[in-house]
């Protein structure tokens, strides 16, 4: 069950362009929580900040109770992540948070009347020891219930995308690089490269990945593109792809480059069997006619040769 509520601040982070809201399971409370100034909510979608190590800053969150009673609602922050699907999410409340979730400081609960809202402080301290880049965090204001027997964690939070200055650096990486070709058993059709690999952000700044694959054999190349959309510093992503339109003799190799990185490649060898086979038997037909052709050529020559006999003795 722990899991739901996972869920539920997970659809809240990645729908920022309007004020995210979520019920327990009773139903009989919904709330928003978004960035804001000291007099409320201010337009931002998440909060953004690139600051020097050891410096502190004062934020706002805003609580609104949209329901008919008050309700009190704890505050938490925690590191934030990446899912398998690409989605930002924050660390659920059993995890212990070790990097940006650790920077932010803000009370343990705030209660609200209904139809209310508040507006709550919390502060943002950078580590003096902190390693340059993107310490990704979230905020929420959450609410547990129980769902018979079972104890819920119903929440909702928005993004703290905190960037400590210093030394920024791009770079991406695709290893498990794996590729497979598939032959068309219609020997005058070309066959599909499928290729898959894992794509690293090995910097320490978030990056959009963008990967390119590139198949070369002796008779041309070919080309595929993907997004592979946002990693996190130290994230990873499976991905694939599917190169068409391949003819594959012999050597064919199979490169991926994603932007901000160094191409990796991986070879394989490929014998076009459907090809072969046309020529095998091409080979046997042209065998087949011209020992035809001998053959009758032979018969030939042995019926003039009995004709000449014949005639020879005629006379």
């Amino acid at each position: 069950m722990r899991r739901v509520a996972v869920a539920v601040i997970a659809a809240a982070l990645l729908l920022p362009a309007v004020p995210a809201a979520a019920a327990p399971a009773s139903g009989s409370v919904t709330w928003t929580v978004q960035p804001a100034g000291k007099n409320g909510p201010d337009g931002r979608r998440w909060i953004e900040q690139t600051l020097d190590p050891g410096k502190t800053v004062t934020e706002h969150l805003a609580v609104r109770n949209f329901g008919d009673t008050s309700a009190v609602f704890a505050l938490k922050a925690a590191d934030g992540y990446l899912t398998d699907k690409g989605r930002f999410n924050m660390l659920p409340s059993d995890r212990k948070s070790v990097d940006g979730g650790t920077w932010i400081s803000v009370q343990k609960s705030v209660t609200v009347g209904p139809q209310e809202t508040k507006v709550v402080p919390f502060t943002i301290t950078v580590p003096v020891s902190v390693s340059p880049g993107d310490h990704p965090a979230g905020i929420a204001a959450t609410i547990a219930g129980k769902q018979g027997t079972v104890q819920v964690e119903s929440r909702v939070g928005f993004r703290v995308l905190l960037r400590a200055s210093g030394a920024v650096v791009e770079s991406a990486s695709a290893g498990e690089l794996k590729a497979r070709y598939e032959r068309s058993w219609n020997p005058f059709r070309p066959g599909a490269v499928s290729l898959s690999y894992a794509a690293a952000n090995t910097g320490n700044v978030r990056l959009p990945v963008q990967a390119r694959a590139e198949v070369s054999s002796l008779l041309g190349t070919r080309t595929a593109s993907a997004d592979l959309g946002e990693l996190l510093p130290g994230g990873t992503t499976a991905g694939a792809a599917r190169v068409e339109g391949v003819w594959a003799l012999g050597r064919v190799k199979t490169t991926v480059t994603l932007s901000k990185g160094v191409p990796a490649t991986v070879t394989t060898w490929v014998v076009p069997w459907p090809q072969l086979f046309v020529l095998v038997a091409a080979a046997a037909l042209v065998w087949s006619m011209r020992w035809n052709a001998r053959r009758k050529r032979r018969r030939l020559e042995h019926l003039l040769e009995a004709a000449r006999q014949e005639g020879r003795a005629g006379a």
